[in-house]
C-alpha cells in the first residue's frame, strides 16, 4: 500500500498542539495506541485520529524511523482502520482490519487477519463470521488468534447460524449462571475460541465446544515453536463466584491440561511463554477479603513443574505490561511512585532493576539487539515511541536512554506548570493507634496551575480523585486532560492517595475496603497544604471525580459543604443496590458482603443515606451502557436530588448529563467535547459565578 497521510491533518512531529482553549482541536489530534519492534530495525506504530464527525476513532499503521531522524510514514489507509501490529518472522507485517476483502472472502464488519509485505499491497490471511484478534505469532508465522462463535457452534456452521439469527431478529440469551456481562457487553450470546491460523491460512480450532464460560476473558501466548499454547480458563464454582486457571493446549493434538490451579485464595491471569517455551510469567492474583484487597505477584513457572515458582522482587512497582527481551532477563511495566518503570527481571533469581522510569510505560516491544521500543506518557505529555538502550545508554547523538522517535500526535508547551507536591498526613480523628511507632506519612500528588495564576489574581481550585481504587495519576489522559480547565484559569490538584497503585501492597491496602473517609482525610490534607500557596484562592472550589472517584463525589457530597460544585461521572450511589447489579458483583459481595452482616460499613459509606445533607450544585454524568458501575446509580441519585429539592424548579442547581451511547468511559470524540464543555461551564457557573451552563449544551 502506498503512503497516505491524507487523514491526518499535520503529520509533521516539529509542530506541536498547544491551544488548549480548542477542545475539539486536541480531541482529534493523533493518538499513539501500540508499537511494535520488527526485523532490521522496523518500528511500526499504530495511531487513532477521530473521523471527520467525531463519531468514532479510527486507527492506522505508520512505519516510524527508529533512528529518530526522519518523520514518520503512514502504510495504511482505509475507512475501517488497522489495528494490532505484529512482525512476521519473514519481515512482513500482520494485523487485523474490518476493510473490505477481495471478492466475499471477507465478512462484512468483522475484523480480518491480514498481511502486509515489505513491498507491494496487504493481502488477506483469513477471516471468520465472528471476527480475528491476533494474540501470538510464533517463529514460522504460524499465528493464534480470537474469534467469536454464537454458542454450541463450530466454525463451519457459525455463518448460517449467524444469518438466521439475524433474520429472525432473535435477541435472547439463556443464562445458566454467572457472571452475564461484562464492562458494556452481555456475556452468554457467543463463545470465545482460540484459533491457529497457518501461514498459508489454514484454520484450526483449539478449543472446540469450550462453551460461553472459560474463555470470555482469557489472555493467551503462542510458544516459538507453535506447539504450546498457555492460556487462562475460567469455570464456574458456588456462590455465583468463579476460579481462573492456567491450561496449556497442545496445538497438534488439541489435548488440554492445566498447569495452575486457582482456588478460593487465589487465581491466574495474563499468561506470557519464555522464548523456548519451557517456562510462563503469569500474574497470581491473591483475591480481596474485607481485610485485604487483591494482591498480586508475578511469578515464573516451568512447564513441566520440575521446580518451584520464581517469585518476581518488583518492589513498590504495580506490574502492567509485561514481555520476554530474551531467557534471562524479564521485562516488566507498571506504575511507581505516583510515575512508572521498566524493570528488568533476573528470570532465575527474581532480583530486579530499573531499565528506565520518569514516566508511564505501555505496549513494551522487544527490538533485535536488546533495545526496547514502548510508549511514553506523564500527566503532561501523551502517549509517545520511545526507544530504550539495552544498557540504559542510547544510541545516536544523545547519551539519553529513553529516546522519542518522531510521530504525529505531539503536544507542545503547556498553559500551566506541572509540580509534584506532597504533605504529611496525620492520623484519622478517632483512628486506634498503632501499636508500635511508624514513620509519618506522606501523601502526594501533582499540581497543575495555570501560567499568570499570582497572589494578586490567584487561581480557583479543582481538586480530581481517580477512579479505581487501584490506579494512579501518572499518565496523559483524552478526557480527563487537567490542561483543559488549566487554560480555562483553573489549578487542579490530581492526588495518590491511599489504595492507589505504585506504593506496594501498603498502598493498597491503606484504606480498605474500600474506605472514602480515609480518602477524603488524605486528599483534604494534601489540598489544604497547596492553598497555603499565595497564587491559588481556596474560596473557589471544585471536587470531580470518575467511577470510585465518582464514588467519592457522591459520599463527599454528603459530608461537606465546603467546595462550590461537584461533579460525579459513573459515581456508586446506593451500594447495597450497586454491589448486586455491577458486572462485578462476585468481587464486590466476596469484600463488602451483606449489608446485614456488615451494617456498619454500609450505614457509614454508602453515599445515598445523605442525600439530604447535599447542598452543593453537582453535575452528574453517566452511560447507559455502564455495566460496571450501572446507570441505575445516577438514576437512583437523580432522583434522590430533585424530588427532595424544595425550591423554584428553575433555581434547582443540579443537572444531569446522560450519555446514551457511552458505557463507564466516554469514547466517542464528539461525546468527550460535549462532556468537557459541560463540565467546565458547570463549574464556571458554581465556583466563579458565570452564565448557566445549561447555555453551554448544544444539540
Amino acid at each position: 500500500m502506498s503512503a497516505d497521510d491524507t487523514l491526518v491533518p499535520d503529520p509533521a512531529p516539529t509542530t506541536s498542539f498547544t491551544d488548549f482553549a480548542d477542545l475539539e482541536g486536541l480531541l482529534r489530534l493523533p493518538r499513539l495506541a501500540a508499537i511494535a519492534a520488527g526485523p532490521g530495525g522496523r518500528a511500526v506504530a499504530q495511531i487513532q485520529q477521530a473521523d471527520e464527525h467525531g463519531a468514532r476513532l479510527v486507527s492506522s499503521l505508520w512505519d516510524l524511523d527508529p533512528a529518530g531522524e526522519r518523520p514518520a510514514r503512514r502504510l495504511t489507509t482505509s475507512e475501517k482502520g488497522e489495528s494490532s501490529p505484529r512482525f512476521a518472522p519473514d519481515g512482513s507485517l500482520l494485523f487485523t482490519s474490518a476493510r473490505p476483502a477481495p471478492g466475499d472472502a471477507g465478512y462484512e464488519d468483522q475484523a480480518a487477519l491480514w498481511r502486509l509485505p515489505a513491498h507491494g499491497e496487504a493481502e488477506l490471511v483469513a477471516a471468520t463470521p465472528g471476527g480475528l484478534s491476533l494474540v501470538a505469532v510464533a517463529d514460522d508465522g504460524t499465528v493464534l488468534a480470537a474469534t467469536e462463535l454464537l454458542p454450541g457452534g463450530t466454525l463451519e456452521d457459525d455463518a448460517e447460524r449467524r444469518r438466521d439469527r439475524k433474520d429472525a431478529r432473535r435477541t435472547t440469551i439463556w443464562h445458566t449462571g454467572m457472571p452475564i456481562r461484562q464492562w458494556d457487553h452481555p456475556l452468554g450470546d457467543s463463545e470465545r475460541h482460540l484459533l491457529l491460523i497457518a501461514p498459508d491460512g489454514g484454520i484450526t480450532d483449539l478449543t472446540p465446544g469450550v462453551g460461553p464460560v472459560p474463555l470470555q476473558s482469557a489472555s493467551a501466548d503462542l510458544s516459538a515453536d507453535a506447539r504450546t499454547v498457555a492460556v487462562t480458563w475460567t469455570r464456574r464454582v458456588t456462590g455465583g463466584q468463579t476460579r481462573t486457571d492456567v491450561v496449556l493446549i497442545d496445538t497438534s493434538t488439541l489435548e488440554r491440561r492445566t498447569l495452575l490451579t486457582a482456588d478460593d485464595e487465589h487465581q491466574y491471569s495474563s499468561p506470557v511463554l519464555s522464548p523456548d517455551g519451557t517456562r510462563v510469567a503469569v500474574a497470581r492474583t491473591l483475591l480481596p477479603t474485607p481485610a485485604s484487597t487483591s494482591l498480586e505477584r508475578l511469578e515464573i513457572h516451568r512447564l513441566d513443574g520440575a521446580a518451584e515458582p520464581v517469585v518476581c522482587e518488583l518492589g513498590d512497582l504495580t506490574a502492567g505490561d509485561v514481555a520476554w527481551a530474551d531467557e534471562g532477563t524479564l521485562l516488566v511495566a507498571g506504575d511507581l511512585h505516583s510515575s512508572g518503570a521498566i524493570l528488568r527481571v533476573d528470570t532465575v533469581t527474581g532480583r530486579a532493576d530499573t531499565l528506565a522510569s520518569g514516566g508511564a510505560f505501555t505496549s513494551l516491544s522487544p527490538a533485535p539487539g536488546g533495545e526496547v521500543l514502548a510508549l511514553r506518557s506523564d500527566v503532561g505529555v501523551p502517549p509517545r515511541p520511545v526507544r530504550i538502550a539495552a544498557d540504559g545508554t542510547a544510541r545516536g547523538a544523545t547519551d539519553e536512554a529513553v529516546r522519542e522517535l518522531p510521530a504525529p500526535g505531539a503536544v507542545g508547551a503547556l498553559p500551566g506548570t506541572l509540580t509534584w507536591v506532597e504533605a504529611e498526613i496525620p492520623p484519622l480523628p478517632g483512628s486506634a493507634p498503632s501499636a508500635h511507632e511508624e514513620p509519618p506519612l506522606r501523601v502526594g500528588g501533582w499540581l497543575c496551575v495555570p501560567n499568570g495564576a499570582s497572589a494578586e489574581e490567584p487561581a480557583p481550585v479543582m481538586l480530581w480523585i481517580h477512579g479505581g481504587p487501584h490506579a494512579s495519576y501518572n499518565a496523559w489522559s483524552w478526557r480527563w486532560c487537567p490542561w483543559f480547565a488549566v487554560e480555562r484559569g483553573y489549578a487542579v490538584l490530581m492526588p495518590d492517595p491511599a489504595m492507589s497503585t505504585g506504593y506496594g501492597d501498603e498502598g493498597l491496602n491503606r484504606g480498605w475496603p474500600r474506605r472514602p473517609d480515609v480518602v477524603l482525610h488524605e486528599c483534604e490534607t494534601l489540598l489544604d497544604a497547596v492553598l497555603e500557596r499565595e497564587e491559588l484562592d481556596g474560596t473557589r472550589t471544585a471536587m470531580l471525580g470518575a467511577s470510585f472517584g465518582g464514588f467519592m463525589a457522591n459520599w463527599i457530597a454528603g459530608h461537606t459543604d465546603r467546595f462550590d460544585a461537584i461533579v460525579s461521572h459513573a459515581g456508586l450511589w446506593a451500594l447495597p443496590q450497586q454491589h448486586r447489579t455491577t458486572d462485578a458483583a462476585a468481587w464486590k459481595m466476596r469484600v463488602h458482603r451483606h449489608e446485614d452482616e456488615e451494617p456498619d460499613w454500609y450505614r457509614a459509606y454508602s453515599p445515598h443515606h445523605e442525600a439530604e445533607a447535599i447542598t452543593t450544585p453537582m453535575l452528574l454524568s453517566h452511560g447507559d451502557r455502564d455495566y460496571r458501575v450501572p446507570i441505575s446509580e445516577a438514576l437512583r441519585m437523580w432522583w434522590d436530588l430533585v424530588s427532595a429539592w424544595d425550591g423554584a424548579r428553575e433555581d434547582m442547581p443540579h443537572r444531569f448529563l446522560q450519555l446514551t451511547s457511552e458505557n463507564h468511559w466516554v469514547l466517542t470524540p464528539s461525546n468527550a467535547v460535549v462532556w468537557n464543555r459541560a463540565v467546565l461551564a458547570f463549574c464556571d457557573q458554581h465556583v466563579l459565578g458565570g452564565p448557566s451552563a445549561d447555555d453551554a449544551i448544544s444539540w
